[in-house]
């Protein structure tokens, strides 16, 4: 059984995105159905619709930050109930069988974690659809429980922005007193501030620009690091217990190893592109470590969630209607927001 619902997608690559119908689901044993309220806007819903990636299945209608109220749950859902706050991130489903599941890591699943968006749709066949529409029905193991203490708009980039910044955050066991750098400061380099500073660390925003001085401080960092100043780099080499690395783009990296302690580590979370060659000697030198981190499991992201709960923590947001999906795209490749967009779906439903 299926219900047509109001989205907005793209037909192809070079598309802007537009008003289109979708099916959904109805509402099975095991699913929660969600009506819509908020959907943040994250770079991979711009890569996806543009086939950066070259994997896009059209039409795309991207989004996997939705924020709604539960409207119905299936005979066999007993954690959610109807009118309850849940948020839904960037899995729909995965096996649930294989060590990586078990752990708790659904996103590493040995099969494949189903995307909420541009995903295999295991239930009607073709492609998963994302957040820019009305409703969502997902398998109660993939649904998340929002706290309703904090602001349901800037809760919606958590459940991107914010997992990939608290997963390696909590996987390096970051703690109080740490020196921990965090580099860029978009909508995840600013998650990572927050977070890191609500674990007790001190804080180095790592940055080209001087002008993000005053914000960084603003947002918990207790210093600022110019990256293009080689003689402040000089005076922090070696002193950093865990760095993040937030930058979206393939760069440098050796200035930043240099920064590392002995034992540390860097980990990437935003250049999913070749970097440039580094040397190894940096890393020789010190038994520092590169290494990657994704997104987190359900558990470690409702986790993330109750944390952010009793920190009062959200992102930083613009919120905008659904009709300016395609400026705000422009804008996001300009870097010209602070520091996520989330749209309203009411102007969706309206």
């Amino acid at each position: 059984m299926k219900t047509t619902i109001k989205a907005y997608g793209a037909a192809d690559s070079k598309a802007d995105l537009k008003p289109m119908d979708i099916e959904r689901r109805t509402c099975g044993d095991d699913d929660v159905k969600i009506d819509i309220t908020y959907c943040g806007v994250c770079h991979s819903d711009i890569h996806t619709v543009r086939n950066d990636w070259k994997n896009s299945k059209y039409p795309v209608v991207p989004g996997h930050e939705i924020i709604g109220r539960v409207t119905k749950v299936g005979k066999n859902v007993t954690k959610f109930r109807k009118d309850d706050l849940v948020g839904v991130g960037c899995m729909v489903d995965s096996c649930q069988q294989c060590s990586a599941c078990k752990e708790d890591l659904e996103q590493f699943c040995e099969k494949g974690m189903v995307g909420t968006y541009n995903g295999r749709d295991v239930h009607l066949g073709g492609h998963t659809f994302g957040g820019y529409s009305t409703a969502v029905v997902v398998n109660k193991e993939f649904v998340l429980r929002i706290p309703e203490n904090i602001d349901p708009k800037g809760a919606a980039p958590l459940l991107c922005a914010g997992i990939t910044t608290w997963s390696p955050l909590r996987a390096w066991k970051v703690k109080k007193g740490d020196k921990v750098g965090v580099i860029g400061l978009g909508g995840l380099g600013h998650m990572g501030v927050k977070f890191a500073n609500a674990l007790g660390a001190h804080v180095v925003m790592i940055t080209t620009s001087p002008d993000k001085a005053k914000d960084a401080k603003a947002l918990g960092a207790h210093e600022v690091l110019i990256s293009k100043n080689a003689e402040d780099m000089k005076a922090h080499r070696n002193s950093f217990d865990f760095i993040l690395n937030t930058i979206p783009v393939g760069h440098e990296m050796d200035p930043y190893i240099g920064l590392l302690k002995r034992d540390a580590t860097m980990v990437l979370v935003g250049a999913v592109e070749p970097l440039k060659p580094f040397h190894g000697g940096g890393l020789i030198g010190g038994r520092k470590r590169i290494a990657g981190s994704l997104i987190g499991g359900i558990k470690e992201t409702q986790e993330m969630l109750d944390f952010c709960g009793e920190h009062n923590i959200v992102s930083d947001i613009e919120v905008i209607d659904m009709k300016d999906i395609n400026d705000a795209y422009e804008r996001i490749i300009d870097a010209d927001v602070k520091y996520r967009f989330v749209i309203d779906m009411a102007s969706l439903k309206n």
